[in-house]
C-alpha cells in the first residue's frame, strides 16, 4: 500500500501546505546546507544506518537525507511544511534509492494515520517546531510499538556562559532570523519526558574542529517507542 493511501485528508488542504511560510529562510538554508554538506553526511550515515522498513522522517528540508537511506527501507514518507524546501525535497526524492513520499504537514500533526511506521527520522527540526512535546507525542502515535526514533539534533550547550548566551537568542533574534529556530532545547530531556526509551547517544560538536557556535553543540542517537503491554 503506497504512503499516500495512509494520509489523512486535511495534509492536502492549503492551509496545511502553509502552515510554515519562510521562503527567504528556507532559500538561504537550502544553500548553506549543501554547502556544509560534506561535514554533515558522515553524520546523516551515521543516523540512518541499519533502518528498514516504513519510516517517516518529519522536517524534511530539502531532501539530503534521502540519498543515505539504506536498501533495506521499503519507503519514506518525508514530512515538510515550507514548501520552497518541500519542492526542492521533491526533486532529491526522484534521485533517491529508496521509494520517498514528499508530502506538506507539520510535526505537530502528522497526517498519516497511527501505528503505522517501523522508524521514525528527525534531523536537524526539533530546534524549529512550535510544540516539541506534541510533536514527539505525534511520532510516539504514528510508531509501531517497539518503534524506533533516530534523531540528530542541535540543543542546549553544557557550559553555563555558553548556554545562558544561547537562552538570550531563543528569547530574541534567533527564532525570527532562522526559521524558528531554537539553539538551547534539551532534546534529550524532552524525548524521556514524552515516554520514549533512550538508546545510544552521544554529544558531539559540529563541525569538530573551530570556533564553538551557538548551533555546534549537537546530539546524535536513538529511542525507543515501549511495546505494547
Amino acid at each position: 500500500m503506497s504512503p499516500l493511501s495512509r494520509l489523512r485528508p486535511r495534509a492536502l488542504t492549503p492551509k496545511s501546505r502553509d502552515a510554515v511560510h519562510h521562503p527567504v529562510f528556507a532559500r538561504f538554508y537550502a544553500r548553506q546546507s549543501v554547502a556544509v554538506e560534506p561535514v554533515i553526511s558522515v553524520h546523516r550515515k551515521a543516523l540512518l544506518a541499519g533502518l528498514s522498513g516504513r519510516v517517516i522522517e518529519v522536517g524534511a528540508g530539502n531532501g539530503l537525507n534521502f540519498a543515505h537511506y539504506p536498501g533495506a527501507v521499503s519507503e519514506v514518507v518525508a514530512i515538510e511544511p515550507e514548501r520552497v524546501l518541500r519542492e526542492l525535497a521533491r526533486s532529491a526524492a526522484l534521485r533517491a534509492e529508496v521509494p520517498v513520499d514528499v508530502v506538506p504537514g507539520v510535526a505537530e500533526a502528522l497526517p498519516v494515520k497511527s501505528e503505522v511506521f517501523d522508524a521514525a527520522v528527525a534531523s536537524l527540526v526539533l530546534c524549529s517546531v512550535r510544540d516539541v512535546p506534541r510533536a514527539l507525542g505525534e511520532l510516539r502515535r504514528v510508531l509501531r510499538p517497539g518503534g524506533e526514533l533516530r534523531f540528530f539534533e542541535h540543543g542546549r550547550a553544557p557550559g553555563t556562559l555558553m548556554a545562558a548566551t544561547q537562552r538570550v537568542l531563543d528569547r530574541t533574534v534567533w527564532p525570527p532570523l532562522f526559521g524558528g529556530c531554537h539553539v538551547a532545547r534539551d532534546t534529550l530531556g524532552a524525548l524521556r519526558e514524552a515516554g520514549f526509551e533512550l538508546g545510544a547517544h552521544r554529544a558531539m560538536l559540529v563541525p569538530a574542529k573551530g570556533p564553538r557556535l551557538p548551533t555546534s553543540y549537537c546530539v546524535i542517537g536513538t529511542a525507543r517507542l515501549p511495546d505494547a503491554p
